[in-house]
């Protein structure tokens, strides 16, 4: 305990919010000096709350201060932390770190989501409410105690004692940004198609998405934010893309289809611009070609790879590629007896 803390503790039982600040000495490891700046970050629009000229109160402008802090402080420890590694994965380590979901899962296991002050329908069913207040709550530590204090609380408090940053560093959680890369892998068209905006029985707004790609409908899913149903929708075509092959026959029959017709000559000249936008370009390939490799793939061959990567990956669709060979019945038959044998040698194993 910091001498500035033993004061503050000396002080608490003459505080008329003395409950507040213990409660907050349990969540962040240390007493507020000014606490106006956390009472603003635990409130949430939905609470009503007004300051004496009629405005609103709420932690919006904090939440916009901490997401930036967030971004600083975490790069920098994930930078010090993985010497070496390349842009490309301190980017995504970071994303999944300061992620609305790692950030609402943190602040319930920090006990922050009981000090927010909202209306009891909200907390129910807003899924970012406690991310938001987690963001606030770095904005108010900042204008309370410095940059210095949000490093650490980021540092010693949550990537020290509460996130394993290395388990996260190799985990796929980003399952709109797994299927992306393999319809970019395939050159398949795919987009978000929103199905319905509903409510549900205590008048929460509902979003509906299903995916679809080269006209083929994909997964469908539903949430409470539009970025919350399209990962729902996404982790179902990704499940889809795994276990039905007629599913993956139908996309590239499609996409057959499209091709041909685009290939046949036209009046007008083509909007390549409008062609970029859906295809990542990538050079042609002739029959003798080999396989387009999926992006980033020679980053990630240089990549040491962490012992959590070693098992089977539910979503790893490197091997579902649309790519026919057409094999002689002689060369048909080797396969299967070379598989055969293959699966006996691991069974005796």
């Amino acid at each position: 305990m910091t001498y500035r803390d033993l004061f503050e503790c000396l002080r608490l039982p003459f505080r008329d919010d003395k409950e507040l600040r213990r409660q907050l000495r349990q969540v962040i490891g240390f007493y507020p000096n000014n606490i106006r700046h956390y009472k603003l970050a635990l409130t949430h629009k939905s609470s009503g709350q007004r300051n004496d000229k009629g405005k609103p109160l709420h932690n919006e402008r904090l939440e916009f201060l901490g997401d930036a802090l967030l971004d600083a402080t975490v790069g920098h420890i994930v930078f010090e932390h993985f010497e070496g590694k390349r842009e490309g994965f301190l980017t995504n380590t970071r994303s999944k770190l300061v992620s609305r979901e790692s950030l609402g899962k943190l602040a319930k296991e920090m006990g922050l989501t009981e000090l927010i002050q909202c209306n009891g329908q909200q907390r129910s069913h807003n899924s970012y409410m406690a991310g938001n207040a987690f963001e606030a709550l770095v904005g108010a530590i900042y204008l309370d105690q410095g940059y210095d204090a949000v490093m650490r609380f980021m540092k010693k408090r949550i990537l020290t004692q509460m996130v394993n940053i290395d388990k996260v560093a190799y985990k796929e959680v980003n399952f709109k940004s797994k299927l992306l890369e393999w319809t970019q892998k395939n050159r398949v068209r795919m987009e978000y198609k929103m199905l319905k905006q509903t409510f549900d029985d205590k008048g929460s707004p509902m979003f509906g998405y299903v995916v679809m790609i080269e006209g083929v409908e994909g997964g469908k899913g539903q949430g409470y934010s539009k970025k919350e149903a399209q990962q729902a929708s996404s982790k179902e075509t990704l499940q889809r893309l795994r276990r039905e092959p007629q599913f993956i026959d139908a996309i590239f029959q499609a996409k057959s289809e499209r091709t041909k017709m685009e290939e046949e000559p036209v009046a007008v000249p083509p909007d390549l611009k409008a062609e970029q936008e859906l295809i990542i370009e990538q050079p042609e390939k002739s029959d003798k070609a080999k396989k387009t490799p999926v992006p980033n793939e020679e980053h990630k061959s240089k990549e040491p790879q962490s012992p959590a990567t070693t098992t089977d990956d539910e979503f790893d669709l490197s091997d579902i590629t649309h790519n026919p060979v057409e094999l002689s019945r002689e060369e048909i038959i080797a396969a299967a007896e070379a598989a055969a044998f293959s699966e006996e040698g691991a069974k005796e194993d």
